[in-house]
């Protein structure tokens, strides 16, 4: 067997339930398997091979699903490729192949369903790997940041239950001046070049990651910049997408892609925090009428998990800022759509709900600010912005100076809700480390290096 050309990438993980990506590479006509085998620690017996055949329609991918695993456990796997001369192999022929499996052991931890216990996250966007010719350039740049992260993983008490990537994980436009790609192959090319760098790739094999795309999956401030004949360039970009992050997320009911999801948001629970990750990019609505960055079943959706989700803490992600607004550009975050946005905060105040909080990237800058209401003294919601992963050199960081801050954020006939700063803006590539206990959230900031740059805490109530 051979090591994976992508991945392993562990993504949706429950108490019971984990889903691994693996790529594999063509051989001519011969039939090519991906396989997973595990165990936990210190066992010599492997408790279970899985086998998946691979296909090209999926560019040599797919994702293998483990089930019936203990909760709160961690478990060692390896993970490889091979093709055979055979083309009638089942399930039950493939276990008694003398393989070879790859050595490398990797880790995954299920979930414990346990409440009020310590988690952890990694949050982060904006990676730039820029590409000239099909080759990354420079590509130690856009990798040595998860090298970090991998450090920090491996020492972090609470354990890091996720890494939580906001979008941009690859640039589709990064010569979008004057050569962008948009053929199908091309975008492929990106996605395995971005998750196959060394540290990247050895983080997300032994840390559930979940992603959510952004414009640059696709083209800069997309749809606003739409131009006839870019319906292929987003069938191109969003397939390569459902390939490489969507695959590998609840978005598909039973783990297994093949077919398109109904949609690209989705719900995870860990503990008593539950996440709901908002697809505020392919749904919008730019009619004058009827602007909405969210769609009307994915609004619906997230109200209704507001209200009633039984969770102490909600994190809502949304690719691009909730607040404050960025004074360039603002328009393409929830500025541009201040009527959604005004009824999704006056649907937290109403119903009197407590310690939501959103988390964001987009801006090449990180902060965290707090909203409060004038005439509602309980009414209370943070953001957490983490960008960017890795800069390029053709856009500017973010600074205090970039964003809305001496005015209120929305008013209607109930009061205003107004801003503030709680933290510094960050104006270097980085990464945010949340650490989430019974009191509060503790918002950690790291450079590419892995050194602290500054720690804000969020009190929970």
């Amino acid at each position: 067997m051979l090591k994976p050309t992508v991945g392993p990438i562990i993504g949706h993980t429950t108490t019971n339930h984990a889903r691994i990506f693996v790529r594999g590479k063509a051989q001519k006509d011969a039939p090519v398997f991906a396989g997973i085998r595990y165990r936990q620690p210190g066992h010599e017996q492997w408790l279970k091979s899985i086998f998946i055949r691979l296909t090209s329609l999926q560019d040599m991918s797919d994702v293998i699903v483990l089930n019936n695993l203990a909760a709160d456990t961690e478990y060692e796997y390896q993970a490889g490729w091979f093709s055979t001369t055979s083309t009638g192999h089942t399930e039950e022929s493939l276990q008694e192949l003398p393989l070879q499996w790859p050595q490398e052991l990797y880790r995954l931890r299920t979930r414990s369903g346990a409440v009020g216990t310590p988690r952890a996250y990694i949050v982060g966007s904006c990676r730039y790997l820029r590409m000239t010719a099909g080759i990354p350039s420079a590509p130690q740049l856009g990798d040595r940041i998860f090298a970090s992260m991998t450090q920090l993983a491996q020492q972090a008490n609470p354990p890091v239950s996720a890494m939580l990537m906001t979008g941009d994980q690859i640039y589709v436009d990064d010569l979008n001046f004057f050569a962008p790609d948009r053929e199908h192959q091309q975008i492929l090319a990106k996605y395995r070049a971005a998750f196959s760098q060394p540290h990247i790739s050895r983080l997300m094999a032994n840390v559930s990651t979940y992603m959510i795309l952004d414009d640059h999956e696709i083209e800069d401030n997309w749809p606003k910049k739409k131009r006839s004949g870019d319906d292929v360039l987003y069938k191109n970009a969003i397939t390569a997408y459902e390939l490489y992050q969507a695959s590998h997320s609840p978005v598909f009911d039973d783990g297994r892609i093949g077919r398109h999801p109904k949609h690209y948001w989705y719900q995870f629970t860990d503990g008593d925090i539950e996440w709901f990750v908002t697809d505020s990019r392919t749904r919008r609505n730019l009619s004058a009428d009827d602007r909405r960055i969210l769609d009307v079943e994915q609004e619906h959706a997230l109200c209704q998990w507001l209200i009633h989700s039984p969770a102490r803490v909600r994190m809502v992600v949304t690719s691009v800022m909730f607040f404050p607004d960025a004074k360039r550009d603002g328009d393409d975050a929830w500025g541009g759509f201040p009527g959604q946005r005004l009824r999704l905060l006056e649907t937290i105040r109403t119903h009197r709900i407590r310690n939501v909080i959103f988390i964001s990237g987009d801006v090449h800058g990180s902060l965290t600010s707090r909203l409060t209401h004038s005439e509602d003294q309980d009414f209370e919601v943070h953001t957490i912005v983490s960008s960017p992963l890795c800069n390029t050199r053709l856009l500017p960081y973010a600074t205090q100076s970039s964003f809305i801050l001496d005015r209120p954020l929305a008013r209607n006939a109930a009061g205003e809700y107004r801003q503030e700063l709680t933290g510094k803006v960050i104006s270097q590539d980085n990464f945010a480390h949340l650490v989430i206990n019974a009191e509060r959230i503790q918002v950690n900031y790291h450079d590419r290096d892995g050194k602290l740059l500054q720690s804000t805490g969020i009190d929970l109530r």
